[in-house]
C-alpha cells in the first residue's frame, strides 16, 4: 500500500492478516490511520483484526448502526478510494468472486470521506 499520509477504512469483515499487518505498520510509521468495523462481524469472525488494531493502540471503532455496517472501503491520502464487494479477508482473495474498484480522484475520495466521518461519528470506542 503506497499511502504516504493517511488511511481511513470502513470494514464489514476484516480478517486478512497480511492487510492488517500493512495497516498497523503504516500507523506505526506515523500515518493518520482510522477505521470503523462492523460490531457484529468483530464478535462473530474468527481472526478479526480488530483486537490487534486495538492492542496496537490504533484509532479503530465499532459501528453504531443497528443493522450491518456493510461498507468495504479504503480511502488513501484523501485521493484514492478502493471499494466494492471485496471483504478484507482470505476468503475474498482465495475463494469468493469479489470485485474491487480503485478510483484515483480527490473529489470522489472526499465524498467517501464524508461517509467515513458520518459512520465514525456514530461509532463506539467501546
Amino acid at each position: 500500500m503506497s499511502a504516504k499520509e493517511s488511511i481511513y477504512f470502513l470494514a464489514y469483515s476484516f480478517t486478512s492478516n497480511e492487510l492488517g499487518d500493512i495497516v498497523r505498520q503504516k500507523d506505526q510509521d506515523g500515518l493518520d490511520v482510522k477505521g470503523v468495523m462492523d460490531a457484529e462481524q468483530v464478535v462473530s469472525n474468527q481472526g478479526t483484526e480488530y483486537d490487534l488494531f486495538k492492542q496496537a493502540d490504533m484509532s479503530v471503532r465499532l459501528d453504531g448502526n443497528e443493522g450491518l455496517m456493510h461498507h468495504k472501503v479504503f480511502v488513501i491520502d484523501g485521493k484514492i478510494v478502493a471499494f466494492g464487494s471485496y471483504n478484507f479477508s482470505k476468503s475474498a482473495e482465495e475463494n469468493n468472486d469479489e470485485n474491487l474498484i480503485v478510483v484515483y480522484s480527490e473529489p470522489i475520495a472526499q465524498q467517501f470521506m464524508e461517509e467515513f466521518y458520518r459512520v465514525w461519528n456514530q461509532a463506539s470506542t467501546e
